[in-house]
């Protein structure tokens, strides 16, 4: 006799309703039957275009071939029968998935790893990790016990977990009523998208200027009390927000400069969806602790030689940062398989490639319909505005009506999060649902 009581697809939500909230999309999603980025709702059978990607966090689209060889589907299963605490008690398949990490993901001199469960939680632990360094440090000095403060930005999004409410500052529902600390929070000079190229540029070092002022002020006044300064290389829940190379080597100029460390939180950049492995690759910027989740499908941290200042530092001693299971070792499993993958289909590349098509596609289109603005993207990290929120939710249902899965950002934004393994065709019906969304708007905004 089975231990599972299955339920039928057309009872899940209700099912689901009478202990959980459900405020997500309204469909069932058929894990055997989506393929690629055409979701299946279980429930009515309808194919839905997937450009939501769970929230950013697919690598590859749903049954890829690759997942379903044998030797896969094994590994995968001896993982999951028992969930090993990897912290304490080690495994073969736990070495083949941080030999292939480093092989394919990683970023050197990032060389110690740290792995647990959950992106907030990767980040928290950056923050942990620069907060011992930096109060090491001042000990060391004959300062006092000092240096906890986590200097960040505005718009920015890091985690709901305890220290990452103090950073997180994009919608008050998240972050309303719960204890914070009150850190050091500056503007970001975002990059307006609305203006032509050269103005846009012209605008950005304007911006930069200021908000330059602004943080040296800070840094000047407060150094000894800053462990870090943490910023997401594009930051995604504030509305798809990018930034100059110019403001991250400034960051990084002053991190050296002060003793302080750089954290960039690549869990929703990471792991292939703006062409490179990393986001910071675009750049030429290296941090000291590099936060990952998401697409890399396993969550941690990366840390590099800096944090060997402190000899004793939370990468070298025993039990200061540390969970029951070190990770999920079935995460570790999927991610030793698709990141070969990954290498082996060159699909960072592929992403690339898309990605360009898929925002040239969509600024044509916003050239005739001037609904849709600011068109912006890295890879396949792609958004564009509507006029204001009231209208970008309307759009956004409307999107989900015809048959497309997005996210929405920011006050007015929607942003499309897919697979690296994207065909191209999905931009021409992507274009096709968004003509159609464009024709249902009221004519006094299209």
């Amino acid at each position: 006799m089975s231990a599972r009581r299955h339920i039928a697809p057309a009872e899940a939500l209700r099912e689901l309703g009478r202990h959980v909230l459900l405020d997500g999309f309204g469909m069932v999603l058929d894990l055997e039957r989506s393929k690629g980025c055409q979701a299946v709702d279980a429930a009515t059978g309808r194919t839905i275009l997937d450009l939501y990607g769970c929230f950013g966090s697919l690598p590859i689209g749903f049954n890829h071939p690759w997942m379903h060889r044998p030797e896969v589907e094994r590994d995968l299963l001896v993982a999951a029968r028992a969930k090993a605490a990897n912290s304490d008690v080690y495994s073969t398949l736990y070495a083949e998935f941080v030999r292939t990490f480093h092989e394919v993901a990683g970023l050197p001199p990032l060389e110690r790893y740290f792995f647990i469960e959950g992106g907030a939680l990767a980040v928290e632990n950056t923050l942990k990790a620069a907060m011992d360094w930096k109060v090491r440090k001042n000990l060391a000095a004959g300062r006092g016990e000092k240096g906890t403060a986590i200097l960040h930005f505005e718009q920015a999004f890091h985690g709901r977990s305890g220290y990452t409410l103090s950073l997180t500052n994009t919608d008050p529902v998240k972050t309303a009523h719960f204890a914070k600390f009150p850190w050091p929070r500056v503007a970001a000079p975002a990059l307006d998208f609305t203006l032509e190229e050269a103005e846009r540029e012209k605008d950005a070092a304007r911006k930069e200027a200021q908000c330059e002022a602004v943080l040296r002020d800070i840094v000047e006044r407060g150094h000894e009390d800053i462990a870090a300064i943490i910023i997401e290389p594009i930051q995604g829940e504030g509305g798809d927000r990018h930034f100059r190379a110019s403001w991250l080597r400034l960051l990084r100029e002053v991190c050296d400069a002060y003793d302080i460390l750089l954290i960039f939180d690549e869990v929703q950049t990471g792991g292939g969806t703006t062409g490179r492995m990393w986001c910071c690759e675009h750049f030429g910027v290296l941090p000291d602790l590099l936060a990952f989740g998401k697409k890399a499908q396993a969550c941690g941290v990366m840390a590099g030689p800096r944090l060997d200042e402190v000899p004793d530092n939370v990468f070298r001693v025993s039990g200061r940062i540390n969970s029951t299971w070190g990770g999920s070792l079935v995460d570790m499993v999927r991610a030793t398989h698709v990141l070969r993958l990954i290498e082996q289909e060159r699909m960072l590349e592929h992403a690339a490639f898309v990605g360009d098509k898929f925002l040239d596609a969509l600024r044509i289109f916003a050239g005739v319909h001037p609904i849709i603005t600011a068109v912006r993207g890295r890879g396949l990290m792609i958004a564009f505005d509507l006029p204001t929120r009231r209208l970008r939710d309307e759009f956004y249902r409307g999107l989900f009506d015809l048959g497309l899965l997005a996210l929405r950002s920011g006050e007015r934004s929607i942003r499309f999060r897919p697979a690296l393994d994207l065909p191209e065709s999905a931009i021409i019906q992507t274009i096709d649902i968004l003509e159609k969304q464009c024709q249902r708007m009221p004519q006094a905004v299209v």
